[in-house]
């Protein structure tokens, strides 16, 4: 399938709720969120993009929303690799449909991070994976891509565990 990104738009209702139902399917290698939660990441985003088949612009079949560093974003993840450098795009979540999975929509959606990082004149990709509960098919594709893990992280009260990775940008 032949797919490219186009922004999101945290005005567009439609667009939004098949957003939030695509996050919300996805937990819980993602957080819960509500609209007026899921509007706010979308509007304070560096980048916010849809994957969709050109054919069919306005399905979502997957999505990614980064922050680079300075965001007023009050995440434990973010803030880990904040107190540590300033030169990285925080991927703070990347969701594929179901049905849409296995067509290469993920390296499609990092395209337009790493794009987006060398545009901003950033060093680093960086982003955490659940390990407990574990998520072991995203481990994978971030390590295909080139990901290294270069940190542990428990959150949510220690109910959460995640490895936070980076990659290069090259």
């Amino acid at each position: 399938m032949t797919a490219v990104t186009r922004p999101l738009d945290p005005n567009n209702p439609s667009e939004l709720t098949a957003l939030l139902t695509l996050n919300n399917v996805a937990v819980p290698a993602v957080n819960h969120l509500d609209t007026h939660e899921l509007r706010t990441l979308v509007e304070t985003a560096h980048l916010a993009v849809a994957v969709v088949d050109p054919a069919d612009p306005d399905t979502i079949l997957g999505a990614v929303i980064t922050f680079a560093p300075g965001a007023d974003y009050a995440s434990e993840n973010y803030a880990w690799f904040s107190a540590r450098s300033l030169d990285f795009l925080y991927v703070d979540r990347i969701v594929v449909a179901e049905r849409a999975r296995s067509r290469g929509l993920g390296p499609i959606l990092y395209a337009a991070v790493f794009d987006a990082a060398r545009a901003a004149g950033l060093g680093t990709v960086t982003c955490e994976v659940n390990t407990d509960p574990p998520n072991p098919g995203s481990l994978a594709f971030h390590t295909r891509l080139g990901f290294e893990q270069v940190g542990t992280l428990s959150t949510k009260g220690g109910s959460v565990s995640v490895a936070l990775l980076e990659a290069p940008v090259r």
